[in-house]
């Protein structure tokens, strides 16, 4: 089981903060360090304001050396595909090949409305994260000197030299591990069986992860498809104290119930929650928890190194 670290900075952090969190990680051991791609807070002032995800994974890029990085998830609907093509490759040569790239349909209305972006109805978000991936791969997997064109029902290529090339060269999708995810019963399994190389679950139950997982891998038979060729990962909250007390201060400081905490992430002591992600991999087979680490105060720091040392080692 791989562990990596998932960050919400538009609830509240400075590119400084994130930094700490990255390099601290990095240090720690953590497989990656990722973090969400919003513009506006869920609840709360979101001071000091919003960092963009790409530009604030390229600065982190040449802070860090070893630690993969990536979104969990950019929303198709303002990131235009040629356009984002270009960035992440660009962001994975700056790191040495250390990108992935998660991308969804987009779902929170407030964010667009307060920045002046188009929020489409449901089905045509689909069309347009559909349109993307095939766009994205599509200029990842063409070979130097020949061009790229695609005609779809949202966005029309011509002719496209589809550079730079980005340094990783997944089978999947021609450039960075490309991650899909969600609980949509149809278009969201087959999107992942055809252009991911990862497809995470985000704070679901285990009931209904192993539905989703389930789907997931008949949309890989459809498609001709391995379905264990496609990795699994889940993303669930994380608050780990060294002993009871220490757990309840830091449930607090999110402002959620412990008993809330224990049954729907991955809370408690360190032994409650190596237990925990045990069940998970059991019963949903799978290779990664995201630890969505909300607390971005100066605590986060002994946070990730008591995870790191007491649950870890054995779940490693």
């Amino acid at each position: 089981m791989e562990l990596r670290i998932f960050t919400e900075p538009q609830q509240g952090a400075s590119y400084d903060d994130q930094l700490r969190i990255a390099r601290t990680a990095e240090a720690c051991g953590y497989g990656a360090f990722f973090r969400s791609d919003h513009y506006l807070a869920m609840g709360g002032d979101g001071l000091p304001g919003p960092t963009d995800a790409w530009v604030t994974l390229a600065a982190l890029a040449r802070e860090t050396s070893t630690i993969r990085l990536g979104t969990l998830v950019s929303s198709a609907t303002f990131r235009l595909p040629g356009p984002t093509a270009i960035t992440v490759a660009q962001v994975d040569a700056m790191s040495g090949g250390r990108v992935e790239f998660g991308l969804g349909a987009g779902w929170f209305e407030t964010e667009h409305t307060a920045y002046g972006i188009p929020f489409p109805s449901v089905g045509q978000r689909f069309d347009v994260l559909e349109d993307s991936l095939a766009v994205i791969t599509g200029l990842w997997g063409t070979a130097e000197g020949e061009s790229f064109s695609y005609a779809g029902p949202t966005v029309t290529v011509t002719d496209s030299p589809a550079l730079p090339t980005p340094v990783q060269h997944d089978p999947v999708s021609g450039g960075p591990p490309v991650i899909v995810g969600g609980m949509g019963r149809r278009r969201t399994p087959a999107l992942a069986a055809r252009y991911a190389a990862e497809f995470n679950v985000a704070f679901a139950s285990l009931a209904d992860a192993q539905v989703q997982f389930e789907r997931v891998a008949a949309a890989c038979g459809e498609a001709g498809r391995q379905p264990d060729s496609l990795l699994r990962s889940a993303a669930l909250v994380a608050v780990v104290g060294r002993d009871e007390a220490e757990f309840r201060q830091r449930a607090e400081a999110i402002g959620r119930e412990p008993e809330e905490l224990r049954a729907h992430g991955l809370a408690g002591t360190p032994g409650e929650v190596v237990d925990r992600i045990g069940t998970w991999a059991e019963q949903t087979g799978i290779d990664r928890a995201y630890l969505q680490v909300l607390d971005l105060s100066d605590d986060v720091v002994s946070h990730l190194e008591l995870i790191a040392a007491d649950v870890m080692p054995q779940v490693a």
